[in-house]
């Protein structure tokens, strides 16, 4: 069931004696319907826009930097809110018909006061600009999760569970697009939502709001799974989706076909590889009834990222501290004056290794970049990994190649007979016309060499 409520504006009413009916069920249908005796009207002959973002996670408490400089946590935690805002200020700068909320808008089920309020305040000055907004909830914040706002504005429009609903984006009495979205009722959503979506007979773009693993991410958790192909069937012409926070186009409206996008989140959250970089919200812009383009725009506050240096046996520990300190200056230029936020990793191999991972290196390396790190754009280091690696013995490193080379003839020799390998590593030796006594030595050592490596990576 869609939500949208003017509930605030009928107590003013009834405070003033004026006794008003209202049914939210129906509310919907009714405002995005043209006044009576109108017809509406398809706009074709226009260009228009709507924003796309997801992935909010108003007020994130960033309560693991907490412990390590709250400092830097309270700002992280403010620009979530501050990415909001400036979001908002896009909406209106760009004259968009709508603004579509993928799911996670909050952080949690228990929905902080400070992110509600600042939500409703800031979709109040949308709908009081003739601006839609369509949310639909997450994993993060299901319906099922604590809610201080029984009122939405007028043209907010908050979609329920289990089967999607559809709301008509209408603007000037001009019907320009059909939005259909779900919520998640609770936290574990594990049906496959986009299958129930419908197109309706309105000829006009058709938007599905959708909060999804769409060909099951493995790096996200499989809420609301669905394939590539649910959607191209699903009769959307554009689906705004969220859950996955690396921006991605995974269907481009090629072939009369639709598209599928992650915006990714607003704000990163944590140096991790989906979180790093530039984040923010998408501009659709639509063109004679189709989507003709998908605009990245950078909202962010704060920037994570990651710097990465490789040791060879020319480092002593002042490289190390140069290269680390570089490497973040570097980063820092192309953060465009926001707060970057680095986490260090230090590499390979040679005779500063021993320096290197000698008690509280890394963390007097780690204050030295702290406190050389430049205020202008503010730069915080969180952490400084070591995994690096005693310089190889040439001999090492020969009877190493020697060992690989012998095992690609195993593997190579047994390819031609695969059934080999179900008979047990004699026969699998046999097929590759290995003398099992040096298969078995070559397993052995490979079985050693294979768990010291997974030592070495271990982070």
């Amino acid at each position: 069931m869609v939500q949208e409520d003017g509930a605030a504006e009928d107590r003013v009413a009834e405070e003033a004696g004026v006794a008003q009916e209202h049914d939210a069920a129906d509310t919907a249908q009714e405002r995005a319907a043209p006044a009576a005796g109108q017809a509406s009207v398809s706009r074709t002959d226009a260009d228009w826009c709507f924003v796309h973002a997801a992935d909010l996670h108003l007020d994130t408490p960033f309560s693991g930097i907490a412990r390590l400089d709250p400092e830097l946590a309270a700002t992280l935690q403010r620009a979530s809110l501050e990415a909001f805002e400036a979001l908002i200020e896009l909406t209106l700068e760009r004259d968009a018909a709508a603004l579509l909320l993928a799911g996670d808008i909050y952080d949690g089920a228990q929905r902080g006061v400070r992110a509600q309020l600042l939500l409703h305040r800031e979709l109040t000055r949308l709908a009081d600009a003739g601006i839609r907004t369509c949310l639909a909830y997450g994993n993060h914040d299901p319906l099922d999760g604590w809610s201080a706002i029984d009122a939405w504005p007028q043209l907010v429009t908050e979609f329920g569970p289990d089967e999607p609903d559809a709301v008509e984006v209408v603007r000037d009495g001009e019907l320009l697009a059909v939005v259909t979205g779900v919520s998640y009722a609770r936290r574990d959503e594990h049906r496959n939502l986009a299958v129930r979506f419908e197109r309706t007979g309105a000829r006009v773009p058709h938007i599905g709001l959708l909060h999804a693993n769409v060909g099951s991410n493995p790096d996200h958790a499989p809420y609301a799974p669905c394939s590539v192909d649910d959607l191209r069937r699903g009769g959307m012409d554009y689906w705004a989706l969220g859950h996955i926070h690396q921006r991605q186009i995974v269907l481009d409206g090629g072939d009369g076909g639709p598209w599928a996008v992650y915006p990714g989140n607003l704000q990163g959250r944590s140096p991790k590889p989906s979180e790093r970089g530039s984040k923010g919200a998408s501009v659709v812009h639509v063109r004679d009834g189709r989507i003709v383009e998908v605009e990245h725009v950078a909202l962010d506050r704060a920037r994570f990222d990651e710097v990465r240096i490789t040791i060879d046996a020319t480092y002593d520990l002042p490289a190390v501290h140069r290269a680390l300190a570089e490497a973040g200056r570097d980063v820092a230029a192309t953060a465009e004056g926001r707060v970057l936020v680095l986490r260090g990793v230090v590499d390979g191999s040679g005779p500063v290794h021993a320096d290197l991972v000698r008690p509280d290196t890394a963390e007097d390396l780690l204050e030295q970049l702290r406190a050389e790190a430049p205020a202008d754009p503010p730069t915080a280091w969180t952490g400084l990994s070591m995994r690096t690696r005693p310089e190889r013995d040439p001999a090492d490193v020969a009877a190493a190649e020697g060992l690989l080379s012998d095992l690609a003839v195993v593997v190579a020799g047994a390819a031609a007979r695969p059934e080999a390998w179900s008979e047990g590593p004699t026969q699998a030796a046999a097929a590759a016309q290995v003398d099992l006594e040096v298969d078995t030595e070559l397993i052995d050592r490979a079985a050693a060499l294979a768990a010291a490596e997974l030592d070495r990576q271990e982070p």
